[in-house]
């Protein structure tokens, strides 16, 4: 069963899972199972996680793995192992085995961190591990229309986050969890909004930001995740393209070895109007794109390249531009190595029909993204657009 072509749900829903189950970054107790201190970092864990936000999966994975067999009984490295999987499916390989690999990645993480409670041996941080993995689970939820098993599971993870938060008052890398599920519960609709109703936790988006600029400032472990989460928020959902500046020029300048961080940047100064700084991103797209250096990743960063700027197009109404720039993607591209491009710029296309009042041509694009066997996440927007047509202005234009 392919869990992505089931899965259909509002924007609010679809933007939660690509913000709220990203690589969250969870701090690990030190060795000899006392509480760390800021002053002793794992840097192990420091360094996989720096790999996996350059996009070298493979390298993180064996630092992870190694993790793991230093300490069978702490979720830790469970957790990092799951990260390493939803970092592939963020980068568009939503496999069926990718898809039951992260599951049972999450699940051994709750498994090995309720064990540890139940002998007793549990410390703040088994909390927060147990947290991240439970949002993982509700992700999930999500995802199959489970509306309620999926609120009830982010409950329970809140209810560890704020165990941990209790144990150890002055970590701030739990602040990532807590921030996010108050900015995102403020911003729910539908039936989702309803339960939090019954729950009676109503949500609060300056208090989320909060948390979040506090995690994105002061965290040890989580603080890239909350400048990551932080961009996002700004670009997408509060349209707050000062804000997201900044964010986005230090990520692309920490963060080279993959295209995205720089693509962030270069939508940022589109919605900005800033065209000189989109021209010289969008020349160093097309400079990673010819050099041979890159091997297989110029081919990522030409193709990234176009896309943004299709984006361009599209965003200044250019449709046939903006078409131009798509086809040429989609004529190249290889969906076993690249399957993002393989089916975002599809989307787009629909996009460009859309905003042009060509709705019947749209909708036969977003067929096409729906029907895919991979839709890389570009098919929760089909389905979106396919209910109602986009409008000028809208951010996800150029997402």
């Amino acid at each position: 069963m392919n869990l992505i072509r089931r899965a259909g749900m509002p924007l609010i829903l679809s933007i939660m899972i690509l913000i709220l189950s990203c690589r969250l970054s969870i701090a690990m107790e030190s060795r000899d199972g006392t509480s760390p201190t800021r002053d002793l970092p794992d840097r192990t864990v420091i360094r996989g996680i720096e790999l996996l936000y350059d996009g070298k999966f493979d390298e993180a994975e064996v630092l992870f793995e190694k993790v793991v067999s230093e300490n069978p009984e702490d979720p830790i490295g469970y957790f990092y192992m799951a990260m390493v999987t939803w970092s592939r499916m963020v980068d568009g390989f939503w496999s069926v085995y990718t898809i039951e690999e992260y599951q049972k990645r999450i699940e051994e993480t709750v498994s090995v961190a309720q064990k540890r409670i139940e002998n007793g041996r549990a410390d703040s941080f088994t909390y927060f591990y147990l947290g991240g993995a439970l949002g993982f689970s509700g992700r999930f939820q999500l995802m199959q229309h489970k509306w309620f098993a999926s609120y009830t599971t982010a409950l329970k993870a809140i209810d560890a986050l704020k165990t941990c938060l209790e144990m150890d008052p002055d970590n701030r890398d739990v602040l990532l969890g807590l921030g996010i599920y108050d900015y995102y519960t403020a911003r729910f609709s539908g039936v989702l909004k309803f339960l939090t109703y019954i729950f009676f936790h109503r949500g609060d988006t300056e208090e989320g930001l909060r948390k979040l600029h506090i995690a994105a400032d002061e965290a040890i472990y989580s603080s890239i995740e909350a400048k990551s989460t932080l961009l996002h928020i700004y670009l997408f959902m509060e349209c707050d393209f000062k804000k997201a500046l900044p964010i986005a020029e230090e990520l692309a300048r920490r963060f080279q070895n993959l295209p995205k961080h720089a693509y962030l940047l270069g939508i940022t100064y589109i919605q900005l109007g800033m065209d000189s700084e989109y021209g010289k991103t969008a020349d160093c797209f097309r400079n990673k794109g010819r050099d041979r250096a890159l091997s297989d990743r110029a081919e990522l960063w030409a193709n990234r390249g176009l896309y943004l700027e299709a984006g361009y197009y599209l965003f200044h109404d250019q449709y046939d531009l903006a078409r131009s720039r798509l086809e040429a993607v989609t004529s190249t591209v290889d969906s076993e190595r690249d399957p993002l491009m393989a089916a975002w710029p599809i989307l787009k296309m629909g996009m460009s029909h859309d905003l042009e009042g060509k709705r019947r041509k749209a909708l036969e694009y977003y067929d096409q993204v729906m029907n895919m066997q991979n839709g890389a996440g570009a098919q929760f927007l089909a389905e979106k657009y396919s209910k109602e047509p986009i409008t000028k202005g809208d951010p996800f234009i150029l997402f």
